[in-house]
């Protein structure tokens, strides 16, 4: 009988921890489950998104060499993506002014430049700024800050 509770407790425990990883406001098991099910279809569709974008970066051969750039809305911030075949020496920073000037924080990001330049960085919107702007706004300030990147590059040539 103890046993039985045990498991019982151990399954609710576990249940309860899928409810809040998955952000289910669901009572009943299968209820919870259900949601858990419709997120983990959630997460398959953004990945499959990112593997196309990936993918796309890789394929795309651009005429002027500059780094990929895709920016996803996100419920409270933006997925900025910045690829290129290339390694880009000194590109991240002027990437993170033009973050700063947007007034978007970094809220987490992944960068690796050894053989590539790949940059992804969520961000949020500042708390403290009146202004509110969209997607493609971020993109154009990350690519207006690669531009300034490929001049200043190019002239040290």
């Amino acid at each position: 009988m103890v046993s039985r509770e045990k498991k019982r407790a151990a399954l609710h425990e576990k249940l309860q921890l899928l409810r809040s990883i998955t952000n289910s406001h669901a009572l009943n098991e299968t209820s919870i489950i259900v949601d858990a099910s419709k997120y983990i279809e959630e997460l398959k569709q953004k990945l499959d998104k990112l593997n196309q974008n990936t993918a796309a970066a890789q394929t795309s051969t651009s005429t002027n060499g500059l780094p990929m750039v895709t920016v996803e809305t996100l419920e409270k911030g933006f997925m900025i993506d910045v690829f290129s075949d290339s390694s880009c020496p000194g590109l991240l920073v002027p990437i993170l002014e033009a973050f700063e000037e947007l007034g978007l924080n970094v809220l987490e990001a992944r960068v690796s430049c050894t053989d590539s330049f790949r940059l992804q960085a969520v961000g949020g919107e500042n708390a403290t700024q009146n202004e509110s702007f969209d997607a493609p706004v971020v993109k154009q300030a990350v690519l207006q800050a690669i531009d300034k990147w490929s001049e200043s590059t190019n002239q040290k040539e």
